[in-house]
């Protein structure tokens, strides 16, 4: 039996003294994962796109843990000045980060570009998330033992990064652009972790997938397209076939605050085909470890965005 059999929400340790920022945190997976880390005392920044949606869910997680503490940061992950606006204010009124918790994203959606003129997928679950986290290294470097989590999917297994075409306009599919972003999710927190190695840093960088669980965001594609047999089709395929949203921030809470999480891991349901399940430490593909594709895919996203990171 591994460390990490049947680890449930019970086996989070006290979090009281830590900051978490969590991205999405409003609904599905970041909304749990942001339950959890606050019923646990940690003070959790929830990182959303709609200040209203974000309020709500704060309220419901209040009711839930009258001690919670929360607090509201507006970001827009495609849009830069978004980013670095929500980044230096965290970096103006707050002196530590323990947790960064990379979890928003968008899946499977039309062809468009975000307000920088990035591909919406590429530029929303990796640029985004890839600026963010390079304005917000100094606040982790200060943290004693912080960690960066990038949440990713099995959808990185037929994932390839297509460098000459990252912004798809020679050619585009939802799907490819959406595994190609999650292969890029773990490229890059991989390829973090080596650089946080090499300078000598504390700080580690982990990785987790929920497997197949049951949010909003595998309807929002059909919702774009104004497919309602689309839509339904998602919610049925969820009613039948996915885990809670629960169970799916299991292996994001796991990688966050477990004891055994190593630099480099990376964390999924044990279920069948890693798609349901109690969290463990499982395998990526082979293309998630390419050390050249990683390296190379930093310096372009860092060209892109404008975003150099500094471990100084």
């Amino acid at each position: 039996m591994s460390d990490y059999d049947a680890w449930i929400e019970m086996n989070v340790p006290d979090l009281t003294g830590k900051v978490a920022l969590v991205t999405g945190a409003n609904s599905g997976l970041g909304f749990e994962t942001t339950k959890v880390l606050a019923s646990k005392g940690a003070h959790v920044v929830m990182a959303v796109r709609d200040a209203t949606k974000g309020e709500s869910a704060a309220c419901l997680i209040r009711a839930a843990y009258p001690a919670a503490s929360l607090e509201l940061r507006t970001l827009d992950l495609a849009s830069l000045a978004s980013i670095r606006a929500c980044a230096a204010s965290l970096l103006a009124e707050h002196d530590r980060l323990d947790l960064q918790i990379d979890n928003a994203g968008v899946m499977a959606i039309p062809y468009g570009k975000t307000a920088d003129g990035f591909e919406r997928q590429f530029g929303t679950n990796h640029l985004g998330h890839f600026a963010l986290a390079g304005l917000l290294m100094p606040l982790v470097l200060a943290t004693p033992a912080a960690r960066v989590v990038t949440v990713s999917s099995s959808a990185h297994l037929f994932g390839q990064i297509d460098f000459d075409n990252l912004n798809g306009e020679r050619s585009y599919s939802k799907w490819g652009a959406y595994g190609q972003t999650k292969l890029a999710n773990l490229l890059f927190a991989y390829e973090l972790q080596r650089r946080l190695a090499a300078a000598g840093s504390a700080v580690i960088s982990v990785a987790a997938h929920p497997g197949y669980a049951n949010t909003n965001l595998q309807a929002v594609g059909a919702e774009m397209e104004g497919s309602k047999f689309g839509k339904q089709t998602a919610m049925l395929g969820n009613k039948l076939l996915a885990q809670s949203a629960a169970m799916g921030a299991l292996p994001t809470i796991c990688a966050a605050t477990c004891a055994n999480a190593r630099g480099g891991d990376y964390f999924g349901p044990d279920g069948f085909m890693a798609q349901r399940g109690f969290p463990k430490k499982m395998l990526s593909s082979s293309r998630s470890h390419d050390q050249a594709a990683a390296a190379r895919l930093w310096t372009i996203s860092e060209q892109l965005t404008g975003v150099v990171f500094s471990f100084g």
